[in-house]
């Protein structure tokens, strides 16, 4: 269709032009009536004055949409400054059955539920639309940083014969007569495709069958995963991950600009470096039990604001987590590394791992680390977790043919969007979300 947005209007006074969208608003005058139209780019204001025209798109509900043809004039008073003057109105499909909240408004006075219940007009509106905008251009830098640094981005199965991570719960399905999961990471695969192609990336959804019901979790969401090869240790990889967040953020500044301005939002500044803590500071900061062997959210929350409070910053990395609340392929903290510490380590063990965990104001982002790259080591992990090695024995198996030092993480995008735009609850900036009560629409 032959037709220009609302948002290149200014470009055009004084000519003819189409334009067409959803009708979003009338304003019905004695002698004349305004229509505002919605279309990918915003909002155009058309003047009515023909009395039959008039009438007819007084009986026209919203959401109905419009061809409207006319001439471009301006008027500061109008959306972006200019108007359709002597307009011709044609229908693109049959009259609209109005939703049931008044998509006009600036804010949706429907309760979450009810927005989630009629999702497809509920996302129309400006506030909604905007953070999948923001998602959208958080993706295509997360994308866009990582090919400028040579990363090849992979596709991987979604459906698997085994849980991914340790004790995690799996979404089983019936594969041909025998038993397949939802897969709950691509982390096995990204590892090894670090040994075919060294640095590799994929977007794609995760699936975990957690019973949360809580306003941070989802049972399916996006995953932005990094792995790559060649490492001196996880500080390399928590290099990249600075890398890739500052490139997110300045791809959401020049792609979603008005997305930011429709929601009120700044973004946060990511410094050269980004504060770290390690797991056993960052517990005696959180006012916890020096044997937790875990991050609470108030723990998180405390670290979010004394983040802000000593280094005016809204990330924070805590390094060093417990090896006994990492997955088996974590690589343990050996004595000369930052994280290395001898507190809790029976008989040698290593207690604490080059794992680390992201918070972004105050909520956990990003999980990452270093990762085990040694046949031998592989063995020696599960042995000392008694699990056996047959439920994961081709992804182990592959450790014999030779894999770099390597590491990764993944960042949750929904999460990262909901902490960005200040949502209340992580459905509000998801599309469609999957979780413990929701499987439509």
């Amino acid at each position: 269709m032959r037709r220009v947005l609302s948002t290149s209007l200014p470009t055009h006074v004084g000519r003819p032009v189409t334009i067409a969208g959803w009708l979003h608003r009338r304003r019905l005058l004695k002698s004349v009536a305004f229509l505002i139209l919605r279309d990918a780019g915003g909002l155009a204001q058309v003047v009515v004055t023909d009395p039959e025209l008039r009438a007819w798109l007084a009986e026209l509900p919203e959401e109905t949409v419009l061809q409207v043809t006319g001439e471009v004039v301006a008027n500061p008073a109008a959306p972006a400054g200019v108007e359709l003057v002597e307009p011709s109105v044609r229908l693109l499909g049959e009259p609209a059955v109005p939703p049931p909240f008044d998509l006009y408004r600036p804010a949706l006075a429907a309760t979450l539920p009810t927005q989630l219940d009629h999702a497809p007009v509920a996302l129309r509106h400006p506030t909604r639309s905007a953070a999948l905008r923001i998602s959208a251009a958080a993706v295509a830098g997360f994308r866009a940083t990582l090919d400028a640094r040579d990363f090849v981005e992979v596709h991987t199965p979604k459906l698997v014969a085994g849980a991914t991570e340790s004790g995690a719960n799996v979404f089983e399905l019936d594969y041909f007569g025998r038993p397949a999961y939802l897969a709950q990471s691509p982390q096995f695969y990204k590892q090894l495709m670090v040994g075919v192609f060294e640095r590799v990336y994929e977007v794609g959804p995760v699936f975990r069958a957690e019973p949360h019901d809580t306003a941070r979790h989802l049972a399916q969401y996006t995953s932005l995963d990094v792995e790559f090869g060649f490492v001196e240790d996880h500080r390399d990889v928590m290099s990249m991950l600075r890398e890739v967040l500052a490139g997110m953020l300045d791809s959401i500044a020049v792609r979603a600009g008005g997305a930011l301005d429709t929601l009120g939002i700044d973004l946060p500044p990511v410094p050269a470096e980004i504060p770290s803590v390690h797991f056993t500071e960052a517990l005696r900061i959180a006012g916890a039990a020096p044997d937790e062997p875990d991050l609470a959210p108030a723990h998180e929350r405390t670290l979010g604001e004394w983040a802000r409070a000593e280094h005016g910053c809204e990330f924070l990395f805590v390094t060093g987590y417990p090896m006994a609340k990492r997955p088996f392929y974590t690589h343990p903290a050996r004595p000369g590394s930052p994280e290395f510490r001898p507190a809790l380590a029976g008989a040698g063990e290593p207690a604490y791992s080059n794992g680390f965990d992201l918070l972004f104001r105050g909520v956990e982002l990003v999980t990452g680390g270093q990762r085990l790259h040694r046949h031998g080591d592989y063995l020696a992990a599960l042995a000392a977790r008694n699990e056996p090695v047959e439920p994961v024995a081709t992804y182990v198996a592959a450790f014999r043919h030779g894999m770099p030092p390597h590491g990764g993480f993944a960042i949750g995008l929904e999460r990262f969007v909901a902490r960005l735009t200040g949502a209340a609850n992580i459905r509000e900036v998801t599309a469609f979300p999957r979780d413990l009560h929701r499987l439509t629409p």
